[in-house]
Order: C-alpha cells, then sequence, then structure tokens
C-alpha cells in the first residue's frame, strides 16, 4: 500500500514539473517576444512631446532654464522601455515563484546588482536629483532608462531561446534598416520628409492643441542625430556583414544585402566614429571568414560588399565630399571629391563679437591675449573630458547622477576658445558613454560596468571560437557598440536593444556550457 502512495506522489510531481516546464517556456516565449519589441519597433518611435521643465539653473541661456521644451525622439521610446521591463519582470517573477524557475548562477549578476546600486545611489545623492532619474528632456537616459538597461539584460540572461534566436533578431531589425535608409535618402537630397505636412501632421498626433514643430527642424533618421545614426549604423553593418559571412543558407545574401543598406545610412550620416568602428571591426569579420567552412564564399561575400559599397561612396561622395572628409579623410587629408581646397580654419571665420578694442588706462596696460581658437582632438570631445574629469575629480565616489552634464559643465569658459572653438557653446554631454558613466555614478558604479564588459566579451569569446561560431553575429554588434561608445553618447534607443542584445548572447553561452556539462556528466 505504501509503494502505490509513493509511486502515485512521484507520478504527481513529475505531472506537476511537467506544467512547470511548459509554463516557464511559455513565459521565456512571451519575454522573448517582449524583448524583440524593443529591439526591433522601440528605435522607429518618432513621435513629438513637450513638457514642463524645471531647471535647477537661473539662466538667460533656453538650454539651461526653465519652461515649455518639445522632444521628437525619445519620450515614448523611454515609456515603451519601462513599460515592457515592467511586464518582462513581472512576467519573470512569476516563472521563478510559480513555475519553479531558476536563476542562472553567475558572478555577472553580482556585478549588474552593484551597478543598479550605484545608480540608485548616485541619484539620490545628485545635486540635480529630478534631472538624474529622468534624464535631460531630449535624451530620456537618466537613471530610470539605465536601471531599465541593466534589468532587461538580466531577464535576457535567464530566459530560453529557440533555435533560430539570431535569426529572428536579425529579422526584427529589417524595418529599422529599410525606414532609415528612406528617411536619411530624402534628407540627404534635400527632401527632408519633417517639411512634408503629412509627416509633421503624423509625428504631432499627440501634441497639445496649439503646439507645432518648430521651423527648422529636420528629419535625418529615427535616432536623435548624425552621431547617434552613425554609430548605430556601424552596429548594423559589422552584424548583418558578420552574418552573410557565418550563414550557410542562402539567407545569407539578404543579409548581405541588409549590410549594404546599412553602410550606405552609416555614409550619409557623415560621422566619424561609425566610420571608424566599421574599419576596426572590418578586420575581425575578415578573420572570422577564414575560419568558416567554406572559406572561398565567405571572403567572396565580404569581397561583394566591399566593392558595392565602394560604388555606393563614390556616388554619396559625388553629391556631398563631406563624406569623404568624414570617413576616409581622417587617414588621407586630401579630398578628391572638392575641386579647390578652402581655408576652413577658425582664423577665417568671422564671429559676431563684440569685444573690447580699445582701453584708456596707462600707457603700460595691456589687454589680455586670448587662446587662439582651436578645436582639441575628437571634435572638442578631447577638451570636455578634461573638464569633465575635473568635475569627477570632485565628487568621485557617487558621481553626480546620469545625463546631468549640462547643469554642471563650466560653459562659457574663456580656454574652450582652444578646446570646442567657441566660447559660447553648451556642451549637455560628454560626447562619450564611458565617461558620462564615469561621471554619473563615480568610481564604483564604473568599474562595475567594467567588469561587466569585460566578462561579457571574455567569457562568450571562449565558446564563440571553440563552438559556437554563429554567436559571433551578437558578440561583433555588441563589440561595435562599445567600440563607437568611446566617442558617441547613449539614447535609450541605441542601448537598450544592445545591452538586450548582450544579455541573448550571455544566455546562449552559459546554455552552451551547461550542455557540455551535462553532456561530461
Amino acid at each position: 500500500m505504501a509503494s502505490f502512495y509513493e509511486n502515485l506522489h512521484k507520478s504527481n510531481a513529475m505531472n506537476d514539473e511537467k506544467e512547470n516546464a511548459q509554463s516557464r517556456a511559455s513565459v521565456d516565449k512571451w519575454i522573448f517576444r517582449l524583448l524583440l519589441l524593443l529591439i526591433g519597433f522601440m528605435p522607429l518611435i518618432v513621435m513629438a512631446n513637450v513638457e514642463e521643465v524645471i531647471s535647477p539653473l537661473i539662466s538667460k541661456v533656453d538650454i539651461l532654464s526653465s519652461g515649455t521644451k518639445g522632444d521628437l525622439f525619445t519620450h515614448y521610446k523611454a515609456l515603451l522601455l519601462v513599460f515592457i521591463t515592467v511586464i518582462a519582470s513581472v512576467l519573470l517573477f512569476a516563472k521563478l515563484f510559480f513555475m519553479g524557475g531558476t536563476i542562472r548562477k553567475t558572478k555577472l549578476n553580482y556585478a549588474l546588482g552593484l551597478f543598479a546600486v550605484t545608480i540608485i545611489i548616485s541619484t539620490i545623492a545628485s545635486p540635480t536629483m529630478t534631472v538624474a532619474l529622468n534624464g535631460l528632456y531630449n535624451r530620456s537616459d537618466g537613471a530610470i532608462s539605465w536601471l531599465c538597461y541593466v534589468i532587461l539584460m538580466f531577464i535576457a540572461m535567464n530566459i530560453e531561446y529557440p533555435k533560430k534566436v539570431l535569426n529572428y533578431i536579425l529579422y526584427s531589425l529589417y524595418p529599422f534598416v529599410l525606414i532609415n535608409l528612406f528617411i536619411i535618402t530624402m534628407n540627404f537630397y534635400g527632401k527632408d520628409l519633417l517639411q512634408k505636412s503629412g509627416m509633421q501632421k503624423f509625428v504631432s498626433l499627440f501634441l497639445p492643441e496649439g503646439a507645432n514643430i518648430s521651423e527648422g527642424s529636420t528629419l535625418v533618421g529615427t535616432l536623435n542625430q548624425w552621431n547617434y545614426m552613425s554609430g548605430m549604423f556601424a552596429i548594423m553593418t559589422v552584424m548583418y556583414l558578420m552574418a552573410a559571412v557565418l550563414e550557410k543558407g542562402k539567407v545569407k545574401y539578404g543579409y548581405l544585402f541588409f549590410a549594404i543598406m546599412s553602410i550606405s545610412v552609416l555614409l550619409m550620416s557623415v560621422s566619424t566614429t561609425g566610420f571608424l568602428t566599421f574599419v576596426i571591426l572590418l578586420f575581425f569579420i575578415i578573420l572570422a571568414a577564414f575560419r568558416t567552412q567554406n572559406k572561398i564564399k565567405s571572403l567572396v561575400v565580404i569581397a561583394v560588399f566591399l566593392t558595392v559599397s565602394a560604388l555606393v561612396f563614390h556616388v554619396l561622395a559625388s553629391k556631398n565630399s563631406l563624406i569623404w572628409t568624414e570617413s576616409v579623410g581622417v587617414i588621407f587629408e586630401s579630398n578628391p571629391y572638392v575641386e579647390e581646397n578652402k581655408d576652413i580654419s577658425f582664423k577665417n571665420q568671422e564671429y559676431n563679437i563684440n569685444w573690447i578694442s580699445r582701453a584708456y588706462a596707462t600707457d603700460n596696460f595691456e589687454l589680455p591675449k586670448l587662446p587662439e581658437r582651436h578645436t582639441s582632438l575628437g571634435n572638442g570631445r578631447v577638451y570636455i573630458w578634461g573638464k569633465t574629469m575635473n568635475l569627477i575629480a570632485q565628487r568621485p565616489l557617487v558621481g553626480y547622477g546620469l545625463d546631468t552634464l549640462v547643469y554642471n559643465f563650466p560653459h562659457y569658459n574663456i580656454d574652450s576658445r582652444a578646446g570646442i572653438g567657441y566660447e559660447f557653446v553648451i556642451t549637455d554631454k560628454p560626447h562619450s558613454i564611458y565617461m558620462g558613466l564615469f561621471y554619473g555614478v563615480g568610481t564604483i558604479g564604473f568599474l562595475a560596468v567594467l567588469i561587466i564588459i569585460v566578462s561579457t566579451l571574455v567569457i562568450s569569446i571562449k565558446v564563440i571560437i571553440k563552438k559556437h561560431r554563429e554567436l559571433g553575429i551578437i558578440y561583433i554588434a555588441w563589440s561595435a557598440y562599445l567600440l563607437q561608445a568611446l566617442l558617441n553618447d547613449s539614447l535609450p534607443s541605441i542601448s537598450a536593444p544592445m545591452w538586450i542584445l548582450a544579455g541573448i548572447m550571455m544566455a546562449l553561452t552559459f546554455t552552451h556550457k551547461e550542455s557540455i556539462n551535462g553532456r561530461n556528466n
């Protein structure tokens, strides 16, 4: 009799576990769909928003003062980011507490947790706490967004994925590439879509009555401006090119086509950041081609890509010589697409500044010598980083809060003439994700970020080299994000998809390791 009840108990336990497994698989599918929605759709949102901004400073400068401010690119993206993060978190908790789910045990969890804690502490301790919480009104890259990135990466690390997960990710970004190629091509050829009444009505759907798109606004893509477009499409280019190299089926030609479209957008973005990222990572894509089974076919794919890209480059540079200047012009100063080199140094530029030209005092009085107009390395970035480091030195542990640089940076310094060429420029961002994080969360938080980055790169590369080469598609995209981050800032539409991809990459890496350990045992 006892044996009967014992077998019945085991049978019920087995049935419960089978039901839990099915439930966990269903939850994982829904979470993955939510993640794909953020990866593919969220960067496409372009909707105007106005809000009352309360500035922590009293200033006559518009960007530093309180008032009604408008945003076209980030507000609704940030709202969708928070909404999906909350839903995905609820689903993960339900999986853990009601379906017998587990969390992968990895030291990376501690680094993510430490980073999240430092974000919270830096926000509470920030001199401009409200701004640090939400971020600048036209960027929305404050503590809330960064906590979402961390949470989404953690969630992505702790679910299971279908076999064609990499294909689904690449497919989800097709609309992003196609739509941005259309928008930026129209802009490049002088037909800005934002000047069309239909587009203005569409992006103004949620604006209050009486609010309009300001004159002079342009639409270069679904991201805020040129630098962001350049950085993001460097990521798209290397990701699709790597997919074209590693994919064995006919879909590789589709990926090749999207790689060519992506580099077209990159070139029309007229920004050096993305181009340098692409050039550096192209070397690693070529190395990956040599490690494939069919080296000839993989190298032919790269050759076709480079040939077509060169033709696209020629057509675009013939239209706008800046295409050369902001790409290969970094290496070769002579621009064959410019008929006559013009001196565009600061010495030849006119500035409507009413400087005092005479002084009536003693005969020995001399006016102070003003610094020569000059732009430091990286189009003024080195100057901005130097001033930002001075700020960090004053609050090294907790930082100032994320996305608050504009309210603490020393504007209107006379030495900015020699750093960014002009003393009346307002610096609202550090032009480096790393510098922004260091400034925002302090030393401990920045070290946590470095641990996360190094861990993701080191742990996954071992698996990619030995067995799971297809994982190199996400690895190269994550590497491109980290590389362009040296010279570019963060946005929800860039950082959220990339941190999710990093989480997916780590999940696939851990799954592969677990399968190997299971076979060994």
